[in-house]
């Protein structure tokens, strides 16, 4: 019964007899999975069968995804039946070194595909092996720095992830962006996408604060962000005219006069979404911390990234009607419930992608040819459990995202994934920023502008925020660190 789920679920709306190419379940055989200890293995080297060697933390700091992601692979192999699929395991030990160890016990071991490793700095290790060797890799890792030809990533990028959930809330009426970014690689990875993803759909982020990622208290950069000196100066001014006519007897001034009791600036803001891609106490914090200064629901409208997902916001009243991209659920709600009934908790979304990792090595084991790369990155993409995705020539990919509200009552889809992709298999990858374009460039806070601009836009913007020079877009391009 499992196996006809399982097909289901991977045809299910995306494959049908065209679209994405189905990472499919077999009807039938058996599978073979080496659990090696690679200091204890000894595959026999008349072995037949497409060996993928799977490059997981089993140890260290990050074990506790790789167990996870490994027991994913085994149960995607048990779903699988596919005799011809062989996994074979190998610890990186949550190191550069342990990754390097791994990867050559995997190609000595004929690894046909290597599925893994998880952190960028494995992923780093390893390439210049697995290159020279002509093995192609399917990794975790979302730092796009370490991508490139026939190296991929089966992770979820942040450039799609602001580009969706920005699209969405531009079709839902939005078009002033606010981003609260910490001051690290992820926020100007985040800015850089907002600003590629606000051009193209001819909208404005007119706004962005930096703070330091340690720090849990935002009053100071939201203060600057909403522009409230100028707005508490306006609300008194305003209230004090009132108290002047309510004095004198008007019965409709001391109304208007009661309703601004708790308001502490008036006027625009400035913008109308704030993407804040943060999560636990922090965005508790700097959501309400808005609220402070006026700027709240439904005003306001808030967005997040994936890392929303993991919280549990339904009983923050500033965070209901929030929305947040996510890995498509209409498929994978079959794999959660597999996970928690054999391993007793709930998976993380990473782990379906190791699932996922799993369906496509077994595509990729059916096909006739050697050129694994010119198939991972067929432009038709795949149907996982995670519903559509693919891959670039560059290694980055493409995941087809829910959009997901945030309600008192639980979370719920409110725009699913798209089920394929419709274009001529180029993408939907963003183009570079357009600094021939008259663009108005967004007040910075909580970092020197020039330094954020040179990390946002490649070049210092001139004082008066707009940039029109053609000469200087020429070979620009905008690359998610």
């Amino acid at each position: 019964m499992l196996k006809k789920i399982s097909f289901l679920l991977l045809c299910l709306g995306i494959a049908g007899c065209s679209g994405p190419r189905v990472a499919k379940i077999a009807d039938s055989g058996g599978s073979q999975a080496f659990n090696t200890d690679i200091s204890e293995i000894n595959i026999a080297p008349g072995t037949d069968g497409f060996r993928v060697g799977v490059l997981l933390p089993l140890s260290g700091s990050a074990s506790k995804y790789g167990q996870g992601m490994k027991n994913a692979t085994m149960i995607a192999l048990e779903d699988i039946k596919n005799p011809n699929l062989i996994l074979q395991y190998y610890d990186t030990k949550s190191t550069p070194g342990g990754a390097r160890t791994a990867v050559a016990n995997a190609i000595r071991q004929r690894s046909n595909l290597i599925i893994g490793p998880l952190m960028s700095t494995e992923v780093q290790a390893i390439a210049n092996e697995t290159i020279y060797r002509g093995v192609p890799v399917i990794a975790f890792s979302t730092a796009q720095e370490v991508l490139q030809p026939t190296v991929y990533t089966m992770g979820l990028l942040i450039e799609e992830q602001v580009d969706r959930i920005m699209t969405f809330a531009t079709q839902k009426g939005r078009r002033r962006f606010a981003l609260l970014l910490p001051d690290n690689s992820t926020g100007i990875a985040v800015a850089k996408a907002a600003v590629k993803s606000a051009q193209k759909n001819n909208v404005e982020v007119t706004v962005i604060g930096f703070y330091p990622p340690s720090t849990s208290d935002f009053s100071g950069i939201i203060k600057q962000m909403t522009n409230y000196n100028a707005r508490q100066a306006r609300a008194a001014g305003i209230k004090n005219a009132l108290k002047s006519r309510a004095n004198a007897g008007d019965a409709a001034a001391r109304r208007e006069l009661k309703q601004m009791e708790t308001q502490v600036g008036a006027g625009d803001v400035g913008f109308d979404a704030v993407i804040i891609p943060e999560n636990g106490a922090k965005l508790t914090s700097a959501i309400s911390m808005f609220a402070y200064y006026d700027a709240a629901y439904p005003q306001i409208q808030f967005l997040g990234t994936s890392v929303w997902e993991t919280g549990a916001f339904n009983k923050e009243s500033t965070i209901v009607n929030s929305w947040y991209p996510a890995i498509s659920r209409t498929h994978s709600a079959y794999f959660a419930t597999k996970y928690y009934n054999i391993f007793g908790e709930r998976p993380s979304s990473l782990y379906s992608l190791a699932y996922d990792a799993v369906a496509l090595a077994n595509e990729l084991s059916r096909q006739q040819t050697d050129n694994l790369n010119m198939i991972i990155t067929d432009p038709d993409g795949y149907a996982g459990i995670n519903g559509a995705f693919r891959f670039f020539d560059d290694g980055t990919n493409q995941h087809s995202l829910d959009i997901v509200e945030i309600r008192s009552d639980g979370d719920a889809v409110i725009d699913e994934a798209p089920r394929r992709f419709n274009d001529d298999g180029s993408g939907q990858r963003l183009s570079p920023v357009d600094l021939s374009r008259v663009y108005k460039a967004p007040s910075i806070y909580g970092k020197d502008t020039a330094t954020a601009q040179i990390a946002i836009y490649g070049a210092v913007l001139p004082e008066n925020g707009y940039y029109q020079a053609p000469t200087v877009s020429e070979g620009f391009d905008v690359v998610i660190p």
